[in-house]
């Protein structure tokens, strides 16, 4: 049972969404300027316009599953529970040794109500959560595009079930966990200096830069995202089962997918 489906024009909103979440990560890669390569901060121009943009791209999507009659009070209400719950879970574990528990429980929400509700709850989750935690600055609006897609490949993933779908999920948290921190190191990476063989070369070949990259990712990074991804799968493993089953039996008894019919 998936909670928010992917109709045609969520689908097509998701697209757009994605589509400019991967621009905002890649453009320093395929378009150099002046200023790529040479400042520290990053995206601290284009980050404030890129929140502005994400967060209509967000309502088109809950826009469009309700105009196709995917969404309703229920789910905004179950989604902000889950949001809220994410976010105090993110204040727990606030990214230290790339430890965030908040992960497993977005991972379990997209794959029980599906990719469209996943894309949802982990931008705003993790809006809530930079609120709560005072983690707000230039790298927010990146680490909700991040988060979306963590959630919504949850819900994409095969329709397996008993303990082989447990396995599926906490090998699918090793790998989101590594692929979080590989796309989010994208949004500082071109503009830092981490030496010769680590830093982005404005106006080199896109493999020599990708290659650096792989190495400074290698050199710095996973020491944050393997840890990241082992926490996820644990809890997974642990607690997957009966948060999956309490998910579903929700969406059972509150009849999400039954369209209401009045009696005259």
């Amino acid at each position: 049972m998936r909670l928010v489906r992917l109709r045609p024009r969520s689908t097509a909103t998701l697209v757009l969404a994605s589509a400019v979440g991967i621009l905002a990560f890649s453009w320093p890669l395929l378009w150099s300027t002046p200023q790529v390569g040479e400042s520290a901060i990053g995206h601290t121009t284009d980050a404030p316009w890129l929140f502005v943009l994400l967060l209509p791209l967000l309502v088109a999507v809950v826009l469009a599953e309700l105009s196709e009659d995917g969404i309703d009070a229920k789910v905004i209400s179950l989604l902000g529970m889950l949001a809220a719950v994410g976010a105090a879970l993110r204040a727990l574990g606030p990214g230290t040794a790339g430890l965030e528990p908040g992960f497993f429980l977005l991972i379990l929400a997209g794959r029980a109500f599906g990719a469209g509700f996943g894309f949802v709850l982990g931008a705003v989750s993790l809006l809530a959560g930079a609120l709560v935690s005072g983690g707000v600055g230039p790298w927010m609006p990146f680490q909700m595009f991040a988060c979306a897609w963590v959630g919504c490949l949850a819900g994409l993933l095969p329709r397996v079930g008993g303990r082989l779908e447990l396995l599926l999920l906490a090998a699918y948290s090793m790998v989101s966990g590594v692929l979080y921190g590989l796309v989010m190191n994208l949004w500082f990476w071109p503009y830092a200096t981490f030496g010769s063989d680590f830093s982005f070369i404005p106006g080199v070949s896109l493999a020599e830069n990708l290659h650096r990259y792989g190495l400074f990712v290698v050199a710095t990074s996973l020491g944050w995202d393997i840890p990241r991804g082992v926490l996820c799968a644990v809890l997974v493993l642990l607690l997957g089962r009966p948060i999956l089953n309490a998910f579903r039996r929700t969406a059972r008894k509150a009849a999400f997918d039954v369209p209401v019919v009045f009696d005259r």
